[in-house]
């Protein structure tokens, strides 16, 4: 589990396509974290890459690497090139929980339609497709490429619906949501209790 407080900013340096024979359309990533000073991870731990759960399989330093599997690339954006990431390391007993309860599963990826400053701030606007506008509510929560963010207005499409957030400035400041523009694509995770009140609801008995 995680919370959506990003450690800082590392970067893919390597993505090695796997041979055939493995996981054929997976890839192996090698991240490097050491422009943040509070990573820490050991094999086998869990860290979100981009808000994308993933085991850290090799670790030398601050250089760690990952196996991400073909449905993972499938399903996320900005994991199958180098770039920079938003990191965060998994929850463990005792740690404060900001942010809101992630898993580090991608639900899909959405749009961003603008990225606009608003006085000390910056509104960001992303439009997600049919499947996920059901989970976006004013006031409820949202991952965006692994950071927690409060969505403030929520409109409906014909396609989907965009929702808007708002970006503090210590958020730009460390985290990748600083480079972000209109026409980018971004890792969305929507909130939990929204996933499962609609599984409930779905499989509800329907008065007649």
């Amino acid at each position: 589990m995680f919370t959506g407080l990003v450690l800082g900013v590392g970067r893919i340096v390597e993505v090695e396509r796997a041979k055939d024979g493995g996981d054929a359309g997976g890839a192996r990533l090698t991240v490097d974290a050491g422009g943040v000073p509070a990573f820490r991870v050991s094999v086998g731990d869990s860290v979100a890459i981009a808000g994308a759960c993933m085991t850290a399989i090799r670790v030398d330093g601050p250089v760690f690497s990952v196996d991400a599997s073909k449905e993972s690339l499938a399903c996320t954006t900005g994991l199958d090139r180098p770039g920079e990431v938003n990191l965060e390391t998994s929850l463990r007993v005792g740690d404060t929980l900001g942010g809101h309860l992630l898993a580090g599963h991608v639900d899909g990826v959405g749009e961003v339609t603008a990225m606009s400053p608003v006085g000390d701030s910056w509104e960001l606007v992303v439009r997600v497709p049919t499947a996920l506008a059901k989970y976006f509510a004013n006031k409820g929560s949202v991952a965006i490429n692994g950071v927690s963010l409060t969505v403030n207005r929520v409109g409906d499409t014909a396609s989907g619906c965009e929702f808007s957030v708002n970006v503090i400035p210590h958020t730009f400041r460390v985290t990748t949501l600083r480079s972000l523009h209109a026409g980018d694509r971004v890792n969305i995770e929507v909130d939990l209790i929204a996933r499962y009140v609609e599984r409930v609801l779905s499989l509800s008995p329907r008065s007649a």
